[in-house]
């Protein structure tokens, strides 16, 4: 890992020689670990260490951007020569306005330094103890256990010079049996957080000697654990709450601002600067984290912006920026939900017929301009009745628009926690969605999962 001071230098030196318009230097750095393990048996340790350098360089409105992980000074001045002389011999982008300038970063911590506490061995004996806590019940486990230190530099001609150092780790647990399966998950900067019985609990909490039967596809009142909601989330992310997808009328907020879309219980928001997440205090532009409101009530807000989708609007950047080349748009990266009034039991004992979903799995998008996503229940599906959960099911596919569903929201449960899928085969760079239970009056379930 290249320290603070050496990292800023080399791209302060490096945009400075650069003799075009403007330049843009970043530098993530990634000293990161994987372990795997099936069956409660560990079968894989992985470690990568790797450093990126992606530069961006701007001649009037032609621009180019080339990437390396040779970071060297004999290579680093052949590789400016080469951005600059590819940006020379591009069409130019008449929408371009201009780089980000400075502006003052909070100052947030985090790096832990209880990461360096996770060697291989550390983990491996976690696992351990985790097999020894599922075997007492006749189960066994599954999943993937990462940690990394990352760093972030951020320096252009124009004044922007940002740097910060995040830590990280991930647990994916599943236990199962010959009939069922259940999930836990675990994301945070500091390892000491982890309680490996808590998630051990959780996930056994989902498995059941009895064989889940099959129940008819329809429409259904669900209630919806914080993971099956982060993944929608991170759809609508996607899909349609940043200024790109608008731009180009392919979100479905598009026309809409304003409106009352969803239930006014729901508030949808994205906050990388709010200590119950994953922090990141600016974006891949070097520019500060801006709260930005998408539902306020179950109306229509605002999106995110980075530089470029900001320009073409007269409007600044909200720290939404993503490492160029970017074509996907200022995606929101650190979602959060508005927690409600009820307890997780509260919502149960309101469902008179209905399933219970830990998780979704597999899912696609469908229809984007009604953000339509289709996929699988997976790892604790079950049949609510009476108020009281019954019995397993039978995993279901789904076929469903996101904001269909948030217009049904009768409840939210007033404890949220934070999701993450983890980062495993890209640049590594770990963020979270803080989300409640909901309960939903009907969500559509189209046929019977063979999983």
């Amino acid at each position: 890992m290249i320290e603070r001071g050496s990292t800023l230098r080399l791209l302060r030196k490096l945009v400075q020689e650069s003799p075009a318009d403007q330049t843009e230097a970043i530098l993530l750095t990634e000293d990161s670990s994987l372990t795997r393990f099936a069956d409660s048996v560990v079968h894989q340790h992985v470690a990568e260490v790797n450093q990126t350098l992606i530069l961006r360089v701007v001649w009037g409105k032609r621009i180019a951007v080339v990437t390396t992980n040779i970071v060297q000074p004999s290579s680093i001045k052949k590789f400016l020569q080469k951005a600059n002389s590819l940006a020379k011999v591009q069409h130019p982008n008449d929408q371009f306005i201009s780089l980000p300038g400075l502006k003052p970063i909070p100052r947030i911590e985090t790096f832990s330094k209880n990461i360096k506490h996770l060697t291989p061995n550390g983990k491996v004996k976690t696992i351990k103890d985790i097999f020894s806590f599922v075997k007492k019940r006749r189960l066994k486990a599954s999943g993937a256990f990462s940690n990394g230190e990352v760093e972030l530099a951020v320096v252009n001609s124009l004044g922007v010079d940002a740097y910060q150092k995040f830590s990280d780790l991930f647990l994916h647990l599943i236990v199962e049996n010959d009939t069922s399966s259940g999930y836990a998950s675990f994301v945070s900067r500091d390892p000491d957080q982890l309680s490996v019985d808590v998630l051990a609990q959780e996930a056994i909490s989902k498995t059941t000697k009895e064989e889940p039967f099959k129940i008819e596809p329809g429409e259904y009142e669900v209630i919806l654990e914080p993971y099956a909601v982060s993944e929608l989330l991170s759809f609508l992310g996607y899909l349609g709450f940043h200024a790109l997808a608008v731009q180009e009328g392919r979100s479905f907020f598009s026309n809409r601002f304003g409106e009352k879309m969803v239930d006014e219980r729901v508030t949808i928001y994205d906050d990388g600067l709010d200590p119950e997440g994953l922090q990141v205090p600016f974006d891949f532009e070097g520019v500060p984290k801006r709260k930005v409101v998408f539902f306020d009530r179950g109306v229509v807000k605002e999106v995110t912006y980075d530089s470029f989708t900001g320009g073409r609007e007269g409007k600044e950047s909200t720290g939404h920026g993503l490492i160029a080349p970017n074509t996907a748009g200022p995606i929101p990266i650190n979602l959060f939900m508005k927690a409600g009034e009820s307890s997780l039991e509260e919502m149960i004992r309101s469902v008179r017929k209905g399933i219970y979903v830990t998780r979704f799995h597999y899912t696609n998008v469908v229809e984007p301009m009604k953000a339509v996503v289709t996929g699988m229940t997976r790892d604790g599906t079950f049949l609510i009745e009476e108020g009281e959960i019954k019995r397993p099911i039978k995993n279901l596919r789904f076929t469903e628009s996101i904001l269909k569903a948030l217009s049904k929201v009768s409840a939210i449960s007033k404890d949220r926690r934070i999701c993450s899928e983890g980062t495993v085969y890209s640049r590594r760079f770990v963020t979270g969605t803080v989300v409640p239970a909901i309960k939903v009056d009907g969500f559509n379930f189209t046929g019977v999962s063979t999983l």
